[in-house]
């Protein structure tokens, strides 16, 4: 039987690949916005886009007027936007399971940023995931100031919980890695 309040429900997560760069699976994919959401992921949906440069370049310019490819997009849904955006009719999503939003990723942004930061690539893109699923819940670092710094000790404490660095430190021995 269905909890109609979505409680004790896990995150689920809709992962659409445009583009065959790699990317990591959906289950991690859901652990780490599930993460970043806390309780608030029970009897929520999650669609995760997967984009090449060029759709990345024009969503980016569409809606944040900057004319270049970007690494995640967020974009908070109401019920019908959601259905709309993944083409499923109105109500046709799991009962008790409500539409949280999409995340649109680069993962050759992403991919670019680790190698240009000296980070391991899962560790960028476990960061992007946990960005992206915060600005879902309403997190703005672009407002500056105290809300920049409330994002950020968010997503400092997710990611040691998921066993990750703090991704505002830089490396110390980034000079002499490898590339990725």
């Amino acid at each position: 039987m269905t909890n109609r309040s979505g409680r004790g429900r896990a995150l689920a997560l809709g992962l659409t690949r445009g583009t065959r760069d790699w990317a990591p699976g959906a289950a991690r994919l859901r652990r780490w916005a599930s993460a970043a959401l806390g309780r608030r992921a029970a009897g929520r949906e999650l669609s995760v886009r997967l984009v090449g440069r060029a759709e990345s370049r024009r969503l980016n310019q569409r809606w944040r007027r900057i004319d270049k490819p970007t690494n995640v997009l967020s974009f908070p849904a109401t019920r019908s936007v959601h259905a709309m955006s993944v083409g499923q009719p109105l109500g046709s999503q799991p009962l008790g399971t409500v539409p949280l939003g999409d995340l649109v990723i680069c993962p050759r942004v992403v991919r670019d940023e680790a190698r240009q930061q000296g980070k391991l690539l899962t560790a960028h893109w476990a960061h992007m995931v946990v960005h992206g699923s915060l600005h879902l819940l309403g997190y703005d670092h672009e407002q500056g100031g105290v809300e920049q710094r409330r994002m950020e000790r968010r997503e400092i404490d997710v990611l040691r919980r998921l066993g990750f660095a703090n991704p505002y430190v830089q490396r110390r021995d980034t000079k002499s890695r490898k590339p990725l």
